[in-house]
């Protein structure tokens, strides 16, 4: 370090850098824990590529509280997305090791990704693929795992994942596709909601296929397989 200063200089900076980073992030993991969360790099995405066609440009997106969301939604899309979520700590390793084994043999592999890993990427990460991306999920995982909570979780999850076409949230996807709130969504309802979730610009909640018609019905057995809404009820 003596012999070569400018090798102390660009540790010092490095260093500094990372401290900075690693500060903001805390501070916008907490600041997000109570603000609303008006947009993500999806919603900004979705929005751009609609630059230079014909699609509307409108971004369909209603923040609701947990309080003013019906309890239904909350179980279907913890029923179809993620089980084990009142009980794991971000992730659900039993599931990662199932989804390597399946995979090996699928055509189309299938993810293993909690609605917390989901809430981090959706939230705080732009979208693509990489090592980098997926490192930073992971770290983003812990964090609002450690700062937010299962409540405030699942309530972002409700309001930010992607319900259908320049939709977000279930109160827009509630209001546009049934014509009345989140808050007077009945079981199937919510679970049409949740079964569209794996591409919700494939799939319809309006005019469900007969594949969607039938996830629907799965989510709803399991729903009342999971006892209902008391299996949230302590989040």
């Amino acid at each position: 370090m003596r012999q070569r200063p400018w090798l102390n200089t660009a540790y010092t900076l490095i260093s500094r850098t990372i401290l900075v980073l690693f500060l903001a992030s805390v501070a916008w993991v907490v600041i997000l824990k109570y603000v609303p969360v008006w947009f993500t790099p999806l919603t900004i995405s979705r929005k751009l590529d609609t630059i230079g066609t014909d699609k509307s440009s409108k971004i369909y997106k209603t923040w609701r509280p947990y309080s003013e969301i019906n309890r239904e939604a909350a179980l279907a899309v913890i029923a179809s997305e993620d089980q084990q979520f009142p009980y794991h700590w971000g992730f659900d390793f039993d599931e990662i090791q199932d989804a390597i084994k399946e995979n090996q043999t699928r055509k189309r592999p299938r993810g293993a990704s909690t609605i917390s890993q989901q809430v981090a990427k959706n939230v705080f990460l732009w979208t693509g693929r990489s090592y980098i991306r997926k490192g930073l999920e992971v770290y983003f995982t812990v964090m609002i795992e450690l700062i937010w909570g299962k409540k405030r979780i699942l309530e972002v999850y409700l309001n930010v994942a992607e319900t259908g076409p320049m939709t977000f949230g279930v109160e827009a996807a509630s209001q546009r596709f049934y014509g009345h709130s989140a808050y007077t969504l009945n079981r199937d309802e919510a679970a049409r909601i949740a079964a569209v979730l794996p591409n919700p610009n494939q799939f319809s909640i309006k005019k469900p296929s007969s594949y969607i018609q039938r996830r629907t019905r799965q989510i709803a057995r399991q729903m009342r397989a999971l006892g209902g809404q008391k299996y949230i009820r302590n989040l």
